[in-house]
């Protein structure tokens, strides 16, 4: 990618137009339920990568990975600065404010705002079934990089096959980051991740599969898409977490 296209994706990455719709959403560790509505909204068509990252943080360096493998290694609390930092860029208003809380309790997000965002939980499940109702919107090998087939490796991103909306690698590669709390009451700040990633079982790699971790957590198979509610008057998207536990 020429210099002239790393800063045309850096001030205004490619998005997906998401139309609304419903998401039933499941806690397998609770056998809990919840269906969420979900607004339009517009969507990253893979994960940030690292060429991304740098261009707009204004870092040095390759990636060991490759510069078009996703950014990894990226707190919760890194992933939103990084958004309100590309909004900034792009001339939008920042979708987060941000407090002083090491743990981000009180980091607040603007729906209205037409920055960049992580996706709630609600609006990535619901973009990556991309209409499907199965465990995932393909076959695995086909759609995803797993334990099965990554060679304990990070791929650049757009190189499995997409969904039905166009979305790669929603499903294995890398975790990704959502804005959600998981379950406040239990775990208290940790965040919700979606995904599955290069070295997960297939298991791991299911349109419905939670995890959580503290929103400092940083490891080498979890990053982060981004996302934009709908403008032209639309309400703000919802979000995904059960009652209670926004």
């Amino acid at each position: 990618m020429t210099s002239e296209a790393q800063t045309c994706e850096a001030v205004s990455p490619r998005m997906v137009g998401i139309p609304a719709g419903e998401i039933s959403l499941r806690d397998e560790g609770t056998r809990t339920n919840w269906t969420v509505a979900v607004r339009a909204f517009s969507l990253a068509p893979y994960p940030v990568t690292h060429e991304l990252y740098r261009s707009v943080q204004g870092g040095e360096g390759s990636a060991p990975a490759g510069p078009r493998t996703p950014v990894t290694e990226v707190s919760w609390g890194e992933a939103v600065r990084f958004c309100n930092l590309l909004s900034r860029q792009a001339g939008l208003d920042p979708c987060y404010v941000l407090g002083q809380d090491p743990e981000a309790r009180d980091v607040r997000c603007d729906w209205e705002a037409d920055g960049y965002r992580l996706p709630s939980e609600a609006e990535w499940e619901y973009a990556c079934r991309a209409g499907t109702s199965g465990v995932r919107y393909g076959e695995l090998d086909d759609i995803a990089w797993h334990r099965g087939n990554s060679g304990d490796r990070v791929h650049p991103v757009a190189t499995r096959a997409p969904n039905a909306w166009g979305l790669h690698d929603m499903l294995g590669n890398v975790w990704e980051w959502c804005w959600d709390v998981y379950d406040p009451g239990v775990y208290g700040p940790y965040r919700v991740f979606r995904g599955g990633g290069a070295y997960d079982a297939p298991r791991g790699c299911r349109a419905s599969c939670r995890r959580k971790s503290h929103p400092a957590f940083r490891v080498d198979d979890l990053g982060f898409r981004l996302a934009r509610s709908w403008h032209g008057g639309l309400e703000p998207a919802a979000s995904g977490a059960r009652p209670g536990t926004a």
